[in-house]
């Protein structure tokens, strides 16, 4: 039997979700499952691709609700769950015990953990670090603006290659492994160091370039990126180096990350 996960693609919080996802469905539901995964991402005109549905059972995790019944299993935690009034109305008239929303989570990987635990039973001590950084990360519950910037946890780091490579067959490894070691061990092989160091020599350099142009002024954080190349950058610098600013001002040729 194989279990198609659809989870949110560069996403921590996408990839931790599966991770979860997958433990508990191999734990409750069917232990000789095989699973492949397929990062999905938010694209115009917001279309979903159905033929991304071919498992015999499928699930979508932090992602926006597919109104097909071939999809089995649903968990989101976004206020734009259902691309339309229709997709909710199916969704609501559908009725399934398998499909979950909730808004008010934080993260869609601590709310997969606790409809397990309250619904199925299923409880995976192992799996607290993961769900409590996914809370973190996809909250944006920081302790403060250096600990974003300075990158010092595994799970930070982790969190700049889920979002970096593009590869869909590099973010499956890392799910995977997610589903059987630590945040740490996963950070710590030498497939992840590969691609973590030159991500982190870009940002730390970014970090200094920011330093070096930055001004604050009346409350305000400016700086121009547009000619130094960047594609984005970590938008808690400029409340690393002015922790007093409301909000910043930026040019850049990329989106902000």
């Amino acid at each position: 039997m194989n279990l198609r996960i659809l989870y949110h693609g560069n996403c921590f919080d996408g990839a931790a979700s599966a991770a979860v996802f997958t433990r508990f469905y191999r734990s409750k539901i069917h232990p000789e499952a095989r699973f492949t995964y397929a990062p999905v991402a938010h694209r115009a005109g917001n279309a979903f691709d159905r033929d991304l549905l071919d498992g015999d059972e499928n699930a979508i995790v932090d992602f926006k609700f597919c109104a097909d019944d071939r999809l089995t299993w649903w968990f989101d935690h976004h206020q734009s769950a259902f691309l339309s009034p229709q997709d909710e109305a199916y969704c609501k008239e559908r009725n399934s015990d398998k499909h979950f929303l909730d808004t008010t989570s934080k993260s869609c990987c601590e709310f997969i953990a606790r409809i397990a635990e309250e619904k199925f039973g299923f409880k995976d001590e192992s799996l607290n670090d993961l769900v409590h950084w996914a809370h973190i990360i996809d909250g944006a519950l920081y302790e403060d603006a250096a600990q974003c910037v300075e990158l010092k946890a595994p799970a930070l780091k982790l969190m700049q290659v889920i979002e970096g490579v593009p590869d869909p067959n590099f973010l499956e490894m890392i799910i995977r492994r997610l589903t059987e070691q630590s945040i740490d061990a996963v950070v710590e092989s030498a497939e992840v160091q590969k691609e973590l160091q030159p991500i982190l020599d870009q940002h730390y350099k970014t970090v200094e370039l920011i330093k070096t142009k930055a001004k604050y002024e009346r409350g305000v954080v400016s700086f121009d990126l547009v000619e130094d190349g960047l594609e984005g950058y970590n938008k808690f610098i400029p409340y690393y180096f002015y922790p007093q600013t409301t909000y910043n001002v930026a040019l850049t040729h990329g989106p902000q990350r």
